[in-house]
């Protein structure tokens, strides 16, 4: 693993020097922009249309568009001024909670940390004392220039650092439109979606849900390379409108035809034969 980060965890007055490698990766297969004349890859130049001319990097400034057309340039020594008492390379841990008390909106993205020569202890300690109180570490870190929100959790054996959104960062549900009203629901309805939700309940296994579509489209990629002809897949039937109900009852009779049976049921069955 490539290493992303270099700091220190500061949990009261201990520091825990670590390292930070990024614990997911993007699978989505992707492409390149080609010209549909030659299948030449596609570039894109940086453009100032005022000037009529292309520009570089260094001809380059960030500017903040407080009114339309209107912007005020922020320099590198502004970002800097700004940045005040925040502890670039230190995750500071602000405070421990359950897990349970965080909705996953919050959660952006995942790092693996890992101690780093002089670290081991303290990281050790850390991961044990969390294990053995359930809790999870609210903290606060700085990458790449920007301050982020954080949760700090144990994963199996590795201390894992989740990036997460403030709360004026997450939508209200009130913006949401179309969004209907908390109603009385029909007990009969509702106790059958109850035992489908039970007929569908499982233990979660992250293996066995796996991209469809990648998996379709390289397949395809792949036919394309060997100069294979391309099937298109049949449309879906359309299905028919059928109401809530019996769309209810159709899908606990089906669930109920995979539910595995319950055990002790053989049993059960062979002593009342007897």
């Amino acid at each position: 693993m490539h290493t992303v980060w270099k700091g220190a965890i500061s949990f009261g007055l201990v520091n825990i020097p670590v390292r930070m490698f990024t614990a997911t990766e993007d699978k989505d297969i992707k492409f390149r922009y080609l010209h549909k004349t030659c299948n030449t890859p596609i570039n894109y130049k940086k453009f100032c249309p005022n000037c009529n001319t292309d520009v570089t990097e260094d001809d380059i400034v960030r500017g903040y568009e407080y009114e339309p057309g209107h912007f005020v340039i922020v320099t590198e020594a502004d970002f800097e001024s700004v940045k005040g008492a925040s502890k670039s390379k230190s995750i500071e841990i602000l405070d421990f909670v359950n897990l349970s008390e965080i909705d996953p909106v919050y959660f952006d993205k995942s790092y693996y940390l890992s101690p780093q020569e002089t670290g081991s202890k303290a990281y050790n300690l850390l991961r044990q004392a969390m294990n053995d109180t359930g809790k999870i570490a609210i903290a606060r870190v700085t990458i790449r220039s920007k301050e982020t929100l954080a949760a700090l959790r144990v994963y199996k054996n590795a201390l894992v650092m989740e990036t997460l959104f403030y709360a004026a960062e997450v939508r209200s549900t009130e913006q949401i439109p179309g969004l209907p009203a908390i109603a009385e629901t029909n007990a009969k309805e509702l106790d059958i979606a109850v035992k489908l939700i039970d007929n569908l309940t499982a233990k979660f296994e992250p293996e066995k849900y796996t991209n469809e579509y990648n998996t379709a489209l390289t397949a395809l990629i792949q036919k394309k390379v060997e100069g294979k002809e391309i099937k298109v897949a049949p449309e879906a039937p359309k299905q028919n409108v059928i109401d809530l109900m019996e769309a209810l009852k159709a899908s606990l009779q089906e669930t109920n035809k995979k539910k595995p049976a319950k055990r002790g049921t053989k049993k059960k069955t062979a002593e009342k034969a007897v």
